[in-house]
């Protein structure tokens, strides 16, 4: 049996729209993790500054004061909340997947949906853009590239990591599982409302009165991709308070119905997963008391969910179907992925210059 590794998933919510104190928030629990001997420690998707709720709820012509927080306070992958991120991996010798909003350094308006993993040595070892936002996520964020389609290599096994609808796509799993990933983290938001519904509809039980079941959408995905690539899953969901709730609802044209809709929405879920795609069973630990209370997932409540992984465990289901190896047909079927970083423009001046400096 190989040294499992001990991962914490951080339920939590950010300081709404704030990325200096979210950072803080973030740094905190990082700590908190470590004092409890994780090795790897996850965040929700975009968990700073914020996921763009209002987009899912308000007209576009309503968002124009919400973008520009965003963007503001969206951060540079480069920039000090990464750094801080960085140096807390450094102190407490863990790997830290983060989720956050992206800035470009070349347009005040362009934003990624991001995550980097960060080593134990504090270096950003995979930094992810989210290849196509989904839905209303459109209103918000630039189509990512593949150049964070990477494993990322650790004493316990290779980690991957996937945001939210990108677990929808095949190709994109495929190319971690091609590259022997063991452990997978998928990241969600903390609702994914998709109408707002209406009561008389949802009492008759016409299907257009429901909204959209994310739990059980993201656990299918999760649990499909585990099954598939034999490979632990971590689902890291964010978790929506009252401060979020206000800022998204506050004036709104149906400011009512919005803050409605948001209280009753779905919670998302954070949980693991094994191989087969089963629940693995978690616990939380106690800040006073240390004790450790079991439980499948985190839901309703803010928290830091732990479990133990042997990722030795991702052998024996190899045997049935391993579908980049000896379950594939690598002669009849083919998937190139270019990993190459884009960029809006490439330069040649320097190149010119020197021709003209050599006349």
């Amino acid at each position: 049996m190989s040294k499992p590794i001990r991962v914490a998933a951080c339920h939590a919510a950010p300081i709404f729209l704030s990325a200096s104190r979210t950072t803080q928030k973030a740094l905190s629990l990082i700590y908190t993790a470590a004092r409890n001997h994780a090795n790897l420690i996850v965040f929700p998707e975009t968990f700073i500054p914020a996921f763009p709720l209002w987009s899912a709820l308000r007209p576009p012509t309503q968002n124009h004061a919400l973008f520009h927080r965003m963007a503001a306070q969206s951060v540079h992958a480069d920039g000090p909340c990464l750094r801080a991120i960085q140096s807390a991996a450094r102190d407490t010798k863990t790997y830290i997947s983060m989720g956050f909003s992206e800035r470009a350094h070349y347009s005040a308006g362009t934003l990624f949906n991001a995550n980097a993993t960060v080593g134990p040595d504090g270096r950003v070892l995979n930094l992810h853009r989210k290849l196509t936002p989904t839905f209303f996520e459109k209103l918000t964020w630039a189509p990512g590239d593949g150049h964070g389609l990477r494993v990322v290599d650790t004493e316990w096994g290779k980690l991957g990591a996937l945001i939210c609808g990108e677990n929808t796509n095949p190709l994109a799993r495929y190319s971690l599982m091609a590259q022997g990933e063991q452990l997978h983290i998928s990241t969600w938001p903390a609702v994914w409302p998709t109408r707002v519904e209406g009561p008389g509809k949802a009492a008759r039980g016409e299907r257009d009165g429901r909204n959209y079941d994310n739990v059980a959408a993201n656990r299918m995905r999760a649990a499909a991709h585990c099954f598939e690539a034999k490979a632990f899953g971590v689902m890291c969901a964010g978790f929506l308070d009252e401060m979020g709730i206000a800022a998204i609802s506050e004036g709104a044209g149906d400011e009512m119905g919005v803050r409605r809709a948001l209280e009753n929405a779905q919670r998302g879920a954070t949980m693991f997963l094994d191989p087969t795609g089963a629940p693995v069973k978690a616990f939380t630990v106690d800040g006073a008391s240390g004790e450790r209370r079991e439980m499948d997932c985190l839901q309703d409540e803010e928290g830091i969910l732990y479990a133990d992984l042997d990722l030795g465990a991702c052998v024996e289901g190899k045997q049935f179907h391993d579908v980049v190896g000896g379950y594939q047909r690598h002669d009849i079927f083919e998937l190139r992925v270019n990993r190459t970083r884009q960029r809006p423009v490439h330069f040649s001046d320097l190149a010119a210059e020197g021709k003209e400096e050599s006349r």
